[in-house]
């Protein structure tokens, strides 16, 4: 699926050339991952179909699995209600941490101390062994 990558732009609020975006799997409706996109990495997303990112860190765009091959197709994409962030519904390939877990949203806090409330389903240090 395409989407028109103009309009969607014309209409967003970015904040210091920056918009939060959730990627929520298409299925289960588990938050997988929180990110933040630029114009760019939004029109590669919204014209590849594949979820892309702005690393604050790195200070560039990255495609998500371009390591691990850890990739997220875009299904649908949604719009809050003032237009300054985003949700797209995808497919995870895999997992969505870089940690080993389907969703960075692995642990709960609680007692003051976290608990790990998922799997691991990778070794991290197999999959990024080369970074």
């Amino acid at each position: 699926m395409r989407w028109n990558a103009d309009f969607l732009l014309e209409k967003l609020k970015f904040r210091d050339g920056l918009i939060p975006v959730v990627a929520q799997d298409k299925d289960t409706r588990d938050v997988l991952m929180i990110g933040f996109m630029n114009r760019d990495a939004l029109k590669i997303t919204l014209e590849t179909g594949y979820m892309h990112y702005w690393s604050r860190s790195r200070r560039r765009i990255w495609r998500k699995g371009e390591v691990s091959g850890h990739t997220q197709k875009v299904f649908e994409v949604r719009v809050n209600c003032e237009e300054n962030s985003l949700l797209f519904l995808v497919e995870q390939k895999v997992a969505a941490c870089h940690e080993g877990y389907r969703s960075c949203f692995y642990r709960k806090f609680e007692d003051s101390k976290y608990i790990i409330v998922e799997r691991r389903i990778f070794d991290p240090r197999e999959v990024y062994k080369d970074e």
